[in-house]
């Protein structure tokens, strides 16, 4: 029996412009991205001016990785058995109320950067609960045949938020942090009010059977990606070549101290990763990689690894974005493959608790990083911290590529499917 062409072809750009959940989901995760890049850099600098301490920015990094350990694994769970879209709708009104919390803070001439960690903390709070239930939204809106281009477009969507967040809040700041926090509030509350409109209610079915506590089917969905050689390699190793290759953290001393290229400056380079990000998206969008999407992330990480080095190296303003520009490029062809092979190598019933632990894996090394390069700036110097990411992540690329040869040899992503019980 011949497939139909709509069972085969490449769905189009107005295909997908069609389902409306599709556009709800992915503008109101342009708000709420935007928002927290805003808050990112305006807390990172507002932090760095009170205390003037690479290990300060550090521990804003830690105040929001803490709560993701404690609350991201049971937040998988819920994913999987509670409707996706009060799961967000409640985290993004607790976000909202955490700007006006900074906003409180700023306007009280608050001194103490533990006011400010506390405030964060909670912040993380709501992140970890978010993430599992937004990052498996979109199989839950698209069928398996759309899925490959609706990851793209959503990253897509993500990165120019990443790009316009980090330069929106230099500029903003300009005007003082609380004009920062005060717009991060506004974009919350939008990103609450465009989930709510989502009509198709987002809770996975569970298969009929025993039942079963929430420990176990937490432990459920570890023991799945354990098993499942491709999925284990594709987060762990994400995880390590962002835990230390984590230069991001330390970009307010490089505007400030080395660069000295000011608020307005580290807004362009926080900007730099996404702008080359989203240059490569175009690039996948358009021909995505059909062969060999195994080694194109091995190679693309080890890229971006070398560009972590250069910039560590460089001293000239225009270098250093530039090598920003080439990490984000790189990170975003590894992201392009883990966020399709997961989804894909995964059943729908366990995706809320396995993109609990990627999200574990991945969103928390992000702020471990942060805390990491922080702390090895404070032992080793800035510049030392940088180099000596960039080469773990290179040593990790080689590692991985002897422990995980299934994801080494992964050729075609359409070719993927859950593992046979």
């Amino acid at each position: 029996m011949t497939s139909s062409p709509d069972e085969t072809a490449q769905p189009t750009l107005g295909e997908l412009a069609r389902n409306r959940d599709l556009v709800f989901y992915l503008s109101g995760r342009f708000a709420s991205t935007l928002a927290m890049l805003i808050q990112s850099v305006a807390v990172g600098w507002h932090i760095y001016d009170l205390t003037g301490s690479a290990l300060a920015l550090g521990f804003v990094g830690l105040a929001q990785f803490l709560p993701m350990v404690a609350l991201t694994l049971p937040a998988g769970d819920i994913a999987d058995r509670v409707d996706r879209r009060l799961i967000i709708g409640a985290a993004t009104l607790t976000e909202a109320a955490s700007a006006g919390a900074l906003i409180w803070l700023t306007v009280a001439d608050a001194t103490t950067p533990g006011y400010f960690y506390a405030v964060l903390v909670v912040f993380g709070c709501a992140r970890a609960v978010m993430a599992p239930a937004a990052r498996s939204f979109v199989p839950m809106l698209v069928s398996a045949r759309q899925l490959p281009r609706a990851i793209a477009i959503s990253s897509s969507t993500f990165q120019v938020a990443v790009i316009a967040g980090p330069a929106l809040g230099g500029a903003i700041y300009i005007f003082g942090p609380e004009a920062a926090y005060g717009s991060c509030a506004a974009l919350f509350g939008l990103s609450c009010l465009t989930f709510s409109l989502i009509r198709k209610p987002q809770a996975a079915e569970e298969p009929q059977g025993p039942a079963i506590s929430g420990v176990e089917r937490v432990m459920a969905g570890i023991a799945f990606m354990r098993r499942t050689p491709i999925v284990l390699g594709a987060i762990s190793l994400d995880l390590f070549a962002v835990l230390l290759g984590g230069a991001v953290a330390l970009l307010p001393v490089f505007a400030k101290d080395i660069l000295h290229v000011g608020p307005e400056g580290l807004g362009l380079m926080r900007s730099g990763p996404a702008i080359g990000a989203l240059l490569v998206n175009f690039l996948i969008i358009w021909k995505p990689p059909s062969r060999h999407t195994g080694l194109w992330m091995f190679g693309c990480i080890a890229l971006f690894g070398v560009a972590t080095i250069v910039f560590g190296l460089s001293t000239n303003f225009l270098l250093s974005l530039g090598a920003l520009v080439a990490m984000g490029g790189a990170d975003m062809v590894s992201v392009y493959v883990r966020s399709t092979i997961i989804p894909l190598a995964t059943p729908r019933v366990m995706l809320g608790r396995v993109s609990a632990v990627e999200m574990l894996f991945i969103g928390g090394s992000n702020e471990l990083g942060e805390f990491e390069s922080g702390v090895t700036a404070a032992w080793f110097g800035t510049v030392p911290a940088v180099i000596i990411g960039g080469l773990g992540t290179l040593g990790v690329v080689g590692l991985w590529m002897w422990l995980f040869p299934e994801l080494r040899k992964v050729d075609r992503l359409e070719d993927v499917k859950p593992p046979e019980k």
